[in-house]
């Protein structure tokens, strides 16, 4: 029911009603008005609480789920445990320093064929801690679901592929994975990433030339608005199969 529509009602009293009956009668009705507008809140309170619950990630279970990867799973879960308590009540900017800063000393750099013996495989978050080592998918990935988890929405974040110039290297470039984050929807994205750990706007980093970009509800040429054609699950089923393997995990 429409709340407005609702108190633009007219009171309903008897027209010839004696004083008394109408002085009761308006006393009811504000009674009940008064006992209306508490119920109101209280429900919208519930919602609120049943919504933050929903969002609420439960560290826990991604500690207990990091035990099927092995001791090192399990240390550098409780590590990112640690960490994300820490971040409770703190602004987008320290999450994604600290988030950033996070993966990038845990992991160390490995390609998938000596990490997996697959020539490419995009691990989960607790699959990268497990071996302790990542390829440029593997950093973005962790970063991107633990950020989700901290309650970033996944409208402001975006796993960019790019072409980065290397020094040496067969063609002046490789091919590369970042991610990016929109501190609003249409502003210029900061830059996370484990080449280079400082975090960056886009536009400092002249190094990275974006190719197309993804998250768990899009997928855009390069960084900018246009939305290229396709479901990301579907077009890129090493996403999905990450995104599947972090939500069983625990992660948002």
């Amino acid at each position: 029911m429409d709340l407005e529509s609702c108190t633009a009602l007219p009171t309903p009293t008897r027209p010839h009603a004696p004083p008394a009956v109408a002085t009761f009668a308006a006393a009811h009705l504000s009674r009940a008005a008064a006992w209306l507008r508490a119920a109101l809140l209280s429900l919208v309170a519930v919602l609120v609480l049943v919504a933050f619950s929903v969002q609420a990630v439960d560290t826990d279970r991604i500690v207990k789920s990091a035990q099927k990867y092995g001791p090192t799973g399990v240390a550098n879960a409780k590590a990112l445990q640690q960490m994300m308590a820490g971040l409770a009540g703190k602004d987008d900017a320290a999450k994604i320093k600290a988030v950033n800063d996070f993966y990038n000393q845990r992991l160390a750099y490995m390609e998938d064929i000596d990490n997996w013996g697959v020539q490419d495989y995009w691990a989960s978050p607790l699959e990268a801690l497990g071996k302790g080592a990542g390829d440029c998918e593997d950093y973005a990935i962790g970063k991107y679901f633990t950020l989700t988890s901290l309650g970033i929405p996944h409208s402001r974040l975006r796993m960019v592929y790019v072409r980065a110039t290397i020094a040496g290297a067969p063609n002046g470039y490789v091919a590369h994975m970042v991610l990016a984050y929109y501190p609003k929807p249409e502003a210029e994205p900061l830059v996370l990433d484990n080449l280079k750990p400082e975090i960056h706007p886009a536009g400092e980093r002249p190094d990275l030339l974006p190719v197309f970009s993804f998250n768990a509800e899009g997928l855009w040429q390069g960084v900018g608005s246009i939305r290229a054609n396709g479901d990301p699950m579907v077009r890129l089923s090493k996403w999905r199969d990450a995104v599947m393997h972090a939500r069983q995990d625990g992660f948002q």
